[in-house]
């Protein structure tokens, strides 16, 4: 998953990173770069812990969705890639069946993005189930 984070900064203080989509869930660093792979572990605990509490994984909105927050308006925007598959425990292997078109579309999609197959289908379940939750809630 990608989330929207914005990065502030105070004149006497290190860079914060706040997770609109995630309330509560923030980080720090004395650098932006710090800062930014810092709040992915934040990002990960802060879904673990839903997870541990079985409460939905809000879907990421868009930076355009949070721009207009005044909450944000001196931070800078970035997206932060977050792999939820290897979140909440261990793994168990399962047989599926797809259409070939399908897993070709997926594999490829997954290669070009740097994922598994697995990590692909996994993300995308979440994001499905959390979407429908939000629409159902």
């Amino acid at each position: 998953m990608r989330y929207p984070v914005v990065i502030h900064k105070d004149p006497d203080s290190d860079y914060g990173v706040t997770v609109p989509d995630l309330p509560g869930c923030f980080s720090a660093g004395e650098t932006s770069d710090e800062a930014l792979n810092e709040v992915v572990e934040a990002i990960e605990c802060h879904i673990e812990g839903l997870l541990i509490d079985g409460d939905p994984i809000p879907t990421p909105q868009t930076i355009e969705y949070h721009r207009g927050n005044p909450d944000y308006q001196d931070g800078v925007w970035a997206l932060v890639e977050v792999d939820v598959s290897k979140l909440s425990g261990k793994t168990k292997r399962v047989n599926i069946t797809l259409p070939e078109r399908v897993l070709n579309l997926m594999d490829k999609y997954a290669s070009e993005h740097g994922e598994t197959r697995s990590g692909l289908i996994t993300q995308a379940a979440i994001e499905y189930i959390a979407t429908r939750q939000e629409f159902a809630g």
